[in-house]
């Protein structure tokens, strides 16, 4: 038996933050700062006057208030009760720009909701060429970084797969810890029978919060008389960088390996790592005996997964196999036309707005027979 293996960071299916399509990075970086600062500040046990004016002025410089869908904010305050007794901020008048918002709550009981960043809808084009690369990758089982939630894999899967292709039979992703609605799904054409989530692991450094930005679902598939336990990943990301968090979350990773190594000689570590090779939380799991795919002998591919692809900087995305699983490799390869910073691209990439993702397709063929 011939199974392949893949990973696609797929930048969402159908809708995204509305950040992440600014042009500059700038920009996108100020406004995901903006963000962290708003929900630290809405945190606080105690709003001070000082910290009043903060959350004030920041609602007024996105819009927050707003929940208008012709012109939707970047960042959005999600109240459940809003007014003057339950409520963060009286919501003002639609079509109004009030220049002054008083905060009405003294601390963070003393209202119910969240901030949110804001969302919209992702072209056609590009959804239709994400289903494009996944076909073309045609992997039996395939890990999705940055999907929204199971029901919109099992539309995607559907709905958009399903266009002149069957689509799969199984498809599982757990709500993870990104406000942000990007979680690790996982779509397969062999049963998917258990998956432990990880969500609850505490962080070394302040066991109050969670370890993983996301998660690391260990999904465990069954591949006829064998087991595969497939750890999904995406750490945490370059932006607004904790390098520390980053590590420390693959060092976790590299024990969660080594436990589900005591029931399958079959686990294997993938998804987006968002650092390159010589990094300390990759080296973190190649000390495990995991090696990356993309140095065997069978790959002659370029040496990135993101963005033009071109160096080995541009490498995020990552299939690590266990030693037992190794010498089973036949072919290792990277679909990267869906991105449009690759120069070679399909037709239908004609910007970066329709592009499938700024990631590419990572597989590996693995002969399971004997």
């Amino acid at each position: 038996m011939v199974i392949r293996i893949a990973t696609f960071n797929t930048e969402n299916l159908f809708r995204r933050p509305s950040v992440f399509r600014l042009p500059d990075a700038k920009q996108r970086k100020q406004v995901l700062d903006d963000f962290d600062t708003l929900v630290a500040l809405l945190d606080k046990e105690t709003y001070t006057d000082e910290v009043k004016q903060k959350i004030s002025a920041l609602v007024l410089k996105y819009r927050a208030y707003s929940s208008d869908p012709e012109n939707p904010p970047l960042i959005h305050i999600n109240q459940n009760r809003p007014g003057k007794k339950s409520g963060l901020f009286d919501t003002p008048a639609p079509g109004s720009q009030p220049t002054e918002l008083p905060i009405l709550a003294d601390g963070r009981k003393a209202w119910a909701g969240w901030a949110e960043l804001g969302r919209d809808d992702l072209d056609m084009t590009a959804v239709l060429n994400t289903g494009r690369v996944v076909r073309e990758v045609n992997a039996d089982v395939l890990l999705v970084p940055e999907v929204e939630d199971r029901l919109t894999l099992d539309r995607f899967n559907q709905h958009v797969l399903s266009l002149g292709w069957q689509p799969y039979p199984f498809n599982l992703l757990v709500d993870g810890n990104d406000p942000r609605g990007i979680d690790i799904g996982i779509l397969s054409r062999y049963p998917i029978v258990s998956v432990r989530p990880h969500i609850f692991d505490p962080d070394p450094a302040n066991p109050r919060k969670p370890l993983f930005s996301r998660d690391c679902p260990e999904y465990e598939i069954q591949l006829g008389q064998d087991t595969l336990v497939l750890l999904g990943n995406h750490l945490k990301s370059k932006s607004n960088d904790d390098p520390e968090l980053r590590l420390a979350q693959a060092e976790r990773v590299a024990e969660i390996y080594r436990a589900a190594l005591d029931r399958t000689p079959n686990a294997v570590v993938a998804g987006d790592l968002n650092d390159v090779p010589d990094s300390k939380p990759v080296g973190v799991l190649l000390d495990t005996g995991l090696r990356d795919v993309m140095s065997h002998p069978s790959y002659d591919g370029e040496p990135g997964t993101h963005g033009t692809c071109h160096q080995k900087r541009d490498k995020l995305d990552y299939v690590l196999l266990p030693p037992a699983l190794w010498a089973k490799v036949q072919r290792v390869g990277l679909e990267t036309r869906g991105i449009f910073a690759h120069a070679d691209h399909f037709k239908s990439v004609k910007a970066k707005t329709d592009e499938a993702s700024d990631h590419a397709a990572l597989y590996v063929d693995l002969d399971l027979r004997g």
